[in-house]
């Protein structure tokens, strides 16, 4: 007995056709001038900033470990 042919939905037994996707930054040009403002602010003062940003988040956690031990 013969076996019908796959229906014309599934194609090439389900293979589709590569698409070419373009992968661009959807920034416009004032975000692209902040951003390389941001970069070379963070390129000659980035370890003022950590150490600005990590001593606040070690009071913080101190504090509630010490709030903690308390209770």
């Amino acid at each position: 007995m013969r076996e019908p042919t796959l229906l014309p939905v599934f194609g090439r037994l389900g293979v589709k056709p590569p698409v070419a996707v373009a992968a661009t930054p959807a920034i416009s040009r004032s975000m692209q001038n902040v951003v390389a403002r941001m970069r070379e602010g963070l390129s000659s003062h980035g370890g003022l900033a950590l150490k600005l940003g990590v001593m606040p988040w070690t009071v913080v956690v101190l504090t509630a470990v010490f709030f903690i031990l308390q209770a």
